[in-house]
């Protein structure tokens, strides 16, 4: 079959009645289809049809035919329309014909219309809608995720889904890295280990819930830590019960998201070599922060926000600080035997990673930087980051003048 102009008959409105596999010799039915666009527009064939991630395409008795591919047999497939003739010796193709392979659809078009998760190709394949749920704000330092909508704490069924659903997603833990002579920042970059958590194999990731355990300190819905109350076997069912059932004016239930068997110590010490011998002489600070790693439902008090205030002083706050979403680095602390990486050790990733490193120091960035695959590029094709750095001399060091250290 060759493709043609597009059949004026045909609208929008239109009923198409079969599907065809391009592996298969017949024609697989399904229910009547709409026509919903013309040539180029996408077309989600879904909602209609009960054929497998097999079909790429329908094909109606007057010569309609969608084709594309699909991502997941879970989520949405879009189609690109185009129009064939039943004639196989026609050869002239439709005007403002779209690609019909689905892979050079715009991912904008796919984000649109598709309603499950966009991956993206070098990034973890994650749910990324998810670190932004309705309802809830950010912190400014990145960390906390936070809300205030009356039915989490009012339904333990609801506290239930965002907590497991909010797990399901990794914090984002980064290397902080800056260097400092005096008041003068010579360098201050950051990295993203992010992607050391998430095998892009989902079988291999290895997140787990956690919930405290007997005898260990927490906030188990008092106003400081302790070791009671315990709970059966349905722990997280029965804390977020306990959650909705307390009768506290102010109170708070909170995940915790933590990286866990990450040699930290280690890069520290790799990072310290490696500034070291740049014959660097100001103050090296190294820090591992985490961002995204807490998920805070708090309830809405009913009272004025004064005598909110003056209940909070008095009687403090109920805390519910018992659950943690683990993402190991590796299944064991470095050096133990056995032990087996999500997706890299500390070691591969240095190598992979320490001439992009050495050379956005070199540039002297600042204000948080992100040494990025773009730097690491560079240094494997282009060799950047070999070349010494010149750090200037003591002149260079802004240090406080009398007036600023008698003050």
């Amino acid at each position: 079959m060759a493709i043609l102009e597009r059949p004026t008959p045909f609208a929008r409105g239109m009923e198409i009645s079969a599907f065809k596999a391009p592996s298969a010799s017949h024609e697989l039915y399904a229910a009547p289809l709409t026509v919903a666009a013309f040539n180029g527009d996408p077309v989600d064939a879904d909602a209609a049809s009960a054929s497998s991630s097999e079909i790429y395409g329908f094909v109606g008795p007057k010569g309609f035919n969608a084709t594309g591919a699909s991502t997941d047999t879970t989520y949405a497939r879009i189609y690109t329309i185009t129009y064939i003739s039943n004639n196989a010796s026609s050869l002239t193709p439709p005007p403002y014909s779209g690609p019909s392979n689905f892979s050079e659809t715009n991912v904008s078009i796919r984000a649109r219309e598709s309603p499950g998760p966009m991956y993206y190709p070098g990034l973890p394949r994650l749910d990324y809608k998810l670190y932004s749920p309705p309802n809830f704000s950010l912190s400014t330092d990145c960390i906390v995720l936070s809300s205030r909508s009356d039915h989490l704490s009012a339904s333990a069924d609801a506290l239930l889904a965002l907590i497991r659903t909010q797990a399901s997603i990794p914090p984002k833990p980064l290397i902080h890295m800056k260097g400092t002579r005096g008041r003068k920042v010579d360098f201050d970059i950051k990295l993203n280990l992010m992607g050391l958590l998430v095998p892009d194999d989902t079988s291999k990731r290895m997140q787990y819930i956690r919930c405290v355990s007997e005898g260990e300190m927490a906030y188990r819905g008092g106003v400081k830590p302790d070791v009671i109350p315990e709970v059966g076997e349905r722990e997280l069912e029965e804390w977020c019960c306990r959650f909705v059932e307390d009768p506290a004016q102010v109170k708070s239930f909170a995940l915790d998201r933590v990286v866990a068997n990450l040699d930290t110590m280690w890069i520290e010490g790799q990072l310290r070599a490696l500034l070291a011998a740049t014959q660097y002489k100001g103050v090296l600070h190294v820090s591992f922060p985490v961002t995204h790693a807490k998920v805070v439902v708090q309830n809405q008090p009913k009272a004025n926000k004064f005598m909110t205030r003056m209940k909070k002083l008095f009687s403090g706050k109920h805390k519910y600080e018992v659950v943690q979403s683990v993402w190991p680095f590796a299944t064991a602390e470095s050096g133990d035997e056995g032990r087996r990486c999500a997706v890299q050790s500390e070691d591969v990733w240095w190598r992979e990673w320490r001439d992009s490193i050495r050379y956005a120091v070199s540039q002297k960035r600042q204000n948080g930087a992100y040494v990025t695959n773009e730097d690491k590029l560079e240094a494997l094709m282009e060799g950047k980051g070999q070349d010494s750095i010149d750090w200037g001399g003591v002149e260079a060091i802004d240090m406080p003048d009398e007036a600023e250290l008698e003050g």
